[in-house]
């Protein structure tokens, strides 16, 4: 953006409006950038706080994005393994039945929202500071 420049009364409208234009430009890039870098945070404390039974289970995350308009930009955090993520996530009995680790049942192991909690500090903070 020009800090300072002379502008004739005729051209008023048309250097607001294009200074509206760059402003929007930068804004949507700089959020497109935070939401990568919110995204590859959620999916790296996934990947690091995931229960250890299995190592391959921590590589399943994936990070998947999509860019409906100009000014809609998504990304999704997922696990190639969605059923597993959930039975982890939530706990799970097994097959012989019973609520609790005595009686046959997997206790929760969260891992996957106090991740998401923590991406949606970061993108607030992110946010905040471009604008």
């Amino acid at each position: 953006m020009r800090k300072h420049s002379v502008i004739d009364l005729d051209d008023l409208a048309q250097a607001v409006k294009d200074n509206l234009q760059e402003y929007n430009e930068y804004v949507n890039a700089e959020m497109k950038k935070a939401i990568r870098k919110t995204a590859n945070s959620i999916k790296k404390e996934i990947s690091v706080t995931a229960p250890k039974d299995t190592e391959h289970y921590a590589k399943t995350w994936r990070i998947a994005y999509s860019e409906d308009s100009i000014y809609s930009f998504r990304s999704t955090v997922h696990a190639k393994d969605y059923q597993i993520a959930h039975l982890l996530e939530n706990g799970h009995a097994l097959r012989r039945g019973g609520r609790t680790i005595g009686d046959g049942s997997v206790s929760p192991k969260p891992h996957i929202e106090p991740a998401r909690e923590h991406g949606e500090q970061l993108l607030t903070e992110l946010i905040e500071k471009v604008l």
